[in-house]
């Protein structure tokens, strides 16, 4: 057995072929991401062009070395989804997203079961199938939010909750893929156990946070009030700590989880939610205020330049930086800084075999398997739809027949008493305007309103303080943005298709035809959900801008209550 492995310099071909992947991977990501949102795609095709499903660029070795360094970027993911977990607005919308996320899982792996007659699938492939169509994707859905500026709005909020629960689900399902897989058979403890023990894991930490972690956290803040400068103090300041400790926790719960039987990726959700919470929900101090000493002299930067006076000062007024201490330990900061560079998702295009998708019977039932995926996520945005009441649907529509609104609707001018009141109020302003004595008496921002009124027959006939129009753009972008499947979604594929489930035999080297069409739908949902939702976002966008060319609403005019900040 080799001491060591020894050293050899790579050749120029190596050099360059690693170089390319490398390179093509972030740039083609960056791109796509900057135009359609889906640059996971981008990863993925490049890992397809240099592994063994297109040019074979790369050695079975690295790409190995790759694909497990991918799984990592993977658990780097979803742990980085528990850490954008705003606790706070999860509780404000939790009903609504968890009726977004329900309608998300049960309504693709209802249509799932139908691969029972197009393909001939059994339930089991029927659910392993509706399993990896479930999920939606965590990145693709952070990247659309935070371009389009609506993270921080209701919307956001709503359709981030809804992305989280379905992808907890879909990591608990992925573990009982892979139960299946290696059992082969479909029984309760197969299904159970993993239920159970996510249950568990889900359950048993926040009830540790609440007994274990706030009062030791409570007692190391009376500590730092107490003595600011001791060591145990200063050392809790440093994003170091922060780091070591947010890498055992995530270490420590990947690690239990998999031996108890969750999967690996929902501990890593658990770990970041968890160390959310904290820098959210639990109460920090703020650091005692320090001096800043020169020479025989203390400088009080804060106070003079609030003062801008020469006095002396009070000593110990001046405070350390504590936002930006604060952003430096937090656990988005350690993860921004630390450890995003290590995500990587081109090792999934290795299991994809691209030559063999392309055959007449595999793409149209992809593309008919796709069309019942997307219509199954497009129902998630049914939660936001302003259903209104049956009759103004029907009076809505009677209005566009020009007899019947003539004959039912101008006698009784519903809004003629504010069309009266504009006309006089631009009759007024008017003669204002006429004389010179009173012309500084105009109020000049309220004319184009007025004028807008004057122009709207829409307008006209609402009434003077009328609410913001109610928009479908709220419930399309929730449900297009939840079409994409993403990394999750070809996880749990190729698992399938790995442990047999999906009708492989072992040792063959032909894919089923089952993970082709699986395949198809995973990979057309992760393109077409993101394009159609930058096409809405900007669409909401342009009509936000005349919006607020025409009034002072702003945004509320095409989102409504779900722009709200």
């Amino acid at each position: 057995m080799e001491s060591s492995l020894s050293y050899h310099e790579p050749s120029v071909v190596i050099i360059a072929i690693l170089s390319g992947f490398l390179l093509l991977t972030n740039v083609v990501n960056y791109g796509l991401d900057k135009i359609a949102y889906c640059g996971l795609i981008g990863q993925v095709a490049i890992g397809m062009a240099w592994g063994t499903p297109g040019g074979k660029l790369l050695d079975s070795d690295i790409e190995n070395a790759v694909m497990q360094l991918g799984y990592l970027g993977l658990i780097l993911l979803v742990f980085e989804g528990g850490l954008a977990t705003s606790f706070k607005t999860l509780k404000a919308n939790i009903v609504l997203s968890s009726g977004v996320a329900l309608t998300g899982i049960a309504v693709p792996m209802g249509f799932s079961f139908l691969l029972q007659s197009m393909v001939g699938a059994s339930s089991l492939q029927a659910f392993a199938a509706g399993a990896a169509l479930c999920s939606t994707s965590l990145g693709t859905t952070f990247t659309i939010l935070g371009t389009s500026g609506l993270s921080s709005t209701r919307l956001g909020v709503v359709l981030t909750s809804a992305a989280m629960m379905d992808d907890v689900v879909g990591l608990i399902v992925v573990q009982i893929v892979s139960n299946l897989g290696n059992g082969g058979d479909f029984n309760a403890v197969t299904v159970v156990r993993p239920i159970m023990v996510s249950i568990a894991f889900a359950l048993l930490v926040p009830i540790v946070s609440r007994f274990v972690v706030i009062p030791v956290t409570l007692k190391l803040n009376e500590i730092r009030v107490s003595n600011p400068t001791s060591n145990l103090a200063l050392l809790l300041k440093r994003p170091q700590t922060a780091l070591v400790t947010h890498t055992l926790l995530l270490l420590g719960l990947v690690i239990g989880g998999t031996y108890s039987g969750t999967s690996s990726l929902l501990a890593a959700y658990i770990a970041g939610a968890a160390i959310s919470w904290w820098d959210s929900e639990v109460d920090h101090p703020t650091p005692a205020p320090e001096t800043i000493s020169t020479g025989d002299t203390e400088i009080n930067s804060t106070t003079q330049s609030m003062s801008g006076e020469g006095q002396s000062q009070p000593e110990n007024l001046i405070s350390p930086p504590v936002s930006e201490e604060n952003s430096n330990t937090s656990g988005m900061s350690i993860y921004e800084t630390y450890y995003r560079p290590a995500v990587e998702h081109a090792s999934i295009g290795f299991s994809i075999p691209i030559t063999k998708m392309f055959s007449g019977s595999v793409i149209w039932r992809g593309i008919i398997y796709t069309i019942l995926m997307i219509v199954g996520k497009l129902l998630c945005g049914a939660w936001l739809v302003p259903f209104g009441s049956p009759f103004q649907f029907i009076t809505g529509l009677a209005r566009r027949v020009p007899a019947f609104d003539k004959l039912v609707y101008k006698p009784s001018s519903p809004g003629s008493q504010c069309a009266n009141s504009a006309q006089t109020t631009n009759q007024v302003a008017t003669t204002q305007s006429g004389d010179g004595d009173n012309q500084d008496g105009v109020d000049m921002n309220t004319l184009p309103d007025r004028a807008s009124q004057r122009t709207s027959a829409e307008t006209r006939n609402s009434t003077p303080n009328p609410k913001q129009p109610k928009s479908v753009y709220p419930a399309c972008i929730v449900g297009l943005g939840m079409v994409a499947r993403g990394e999750i979604g070809f996880l749990v594929a190729a698992l399938a298709e790995s442990k047999g489930i999906f009708g492989r035999t072992s040792g063959s080297s032909q894919p089923s035809e089952l993970f082709l069409v699986v395949m198809w739908a995973v990979s057309l949902c992760t393109v077409v959900g993101p394009i159609c939702v930058g096409l809405l976002v900007n669409r909401v966008k342009r009509l936000d801008t005349l919006s607020r060319q025409g009034s002072a609403e702003g945004r509320a005019n095409v989102l409504g209550a779900w722009g709200v900040i």
